[in-house]
This record gives structure tokens, C-alpha cells and sequence, in this order.
């Protein structure tokens, strides 16, 4: 199985963070380090487990159905945060620890449109960041919070280009 473990820097002190069946991958740490988020694919019928299973077999996993999760930084308290049913995955924590950044394909029927997201870290407040064409992924704000880097296909030059944009981010009134 695909689990997330953590370790010191000098690779003592290895921890198992997640213990469910099922695809973990692409966690951060909170700015405290006090909490983590990531994404995760959960077989939900014995009919998907087998067949995650078998698929891991091969050295294989097939994770088009992404949501995000957070726990304590030791692996407790895990919880869901989207129910989405769409492939969300970069996500990153805004400097306070409440709301989460992440890229998804919500919303787009062929599922091949990306745009950055944000959500209340209790999975409230769902709020698309981006509208443009094509892909835009892998969000992270600055440690202060006023800037936003993001990953883009907009404004190729060639066709695969991606390119780091990065934005002044300003907290709209809640």
C-alpha cells in the first residue's frame, strides 16, 4: 500500500503516518508544523480495493479520484476535507492553518480543465482561484501570505510549456 511516513533529517525517528488502504501522497506540513495535508484515493466497494490492489501488483495506481485530508503532524486525527469527486492534489496550507490551496479538475466534465481552489480547512467555503484555460496547479503561498505561486500552461510559448506565475494575494472580507 501507498502510505505518507515521516523522519527526522537524519533519517532516524521513521513514523507511519497513514494506515488505510487506498493511494497517500503529496503531503506538506503546516507553517508550525503542527499539521499536515494530503491527498489521498480511497477504494470505496471490495470491487475498487481489488482492483487497487491488483494495480499495486503491477507497480501500478490509477488515482483519478483525489480528495484531501489532514491530520496532526504524527499521523492522528486524520479527517477528509473535500468530497469532490474529482482529482484534487497539490494542496498547501494558507499561513493561518484554516483555509487549503490546491489544484482540481472540479467542475470540468472531461475532467481535463485544472484550476486552483481554496476550501476552509474543515471542508467549508469551496472558492475557485483560477478561470483560465488549460492547467493550473501546485499552489503555495509565500510564509507571509501575500504572495501566491502557482504552476500554468497559460501564455505558451509551445505547446507542454508550464510556467511559475506568481501573485500578490489580498484576503478578501469574509
Amino acid at each position: 500500500d501507498i502510505e505518507l511516513y515521516r523522519m527526522a533529517a537524519d533519517g532516524t525517528n521513521l513514523a507511519r503516518l497513514t494506515h488505510s488502504p487506498g493511494y497517500d501522497g503529496g503531503a506538506f506540513f503546516s507553517g508550525d508544523c503542527s499539521k499536515i495535508i494530503w491527498r489521498a484515493s480511497r477504494p470505496e466497494t471490495p470491487a475498487a480495493l481489488a482492483d487497487y490492489r491488483h494495480l499495486l501488483d503491477q507497480g501500478l495506481v490509477r488515482p483519478t479520484r483525489l480528495e484531501l485530508f489532514v491530520a496532526n503532524a504524527d499521523g492522528s486525527e486524520a479527517r477528509q476535507v473535500t468530497r469532490l469527486g474529482a482529482a484534487s492534489f497539490g494542496p498547501y496550507f494558507f499561513p493561518a492553518a484554516d483555509r487549503i490551496v490546491f489544484s482540481s479538475n472540479y467542475g470540468d466534465p472531461q475532467g481535463r480543465e485544472f484550476d486552483v481552489f481554496a476550501v476552509g480547512a474543515d471542508g467549508a467555503g469551496l472558492e475557485r482561484i483560477t478561470h483560465a484555460r488549460g492547467f493550473d496547479g501546485f499552489p503555495m503561498f509565500s510564509p507571509d501570505g501575500t504572495r501566491l505561486a502557482f504552476s500554468s500552461n497559460r501564455h505558451q510559448r509551445a505547446p507542454g510549456d508550464t510556467d511559475v506565475y506568481v501573485a500578490r494575494w489580498v484576503n478578501a472580507p469574509r
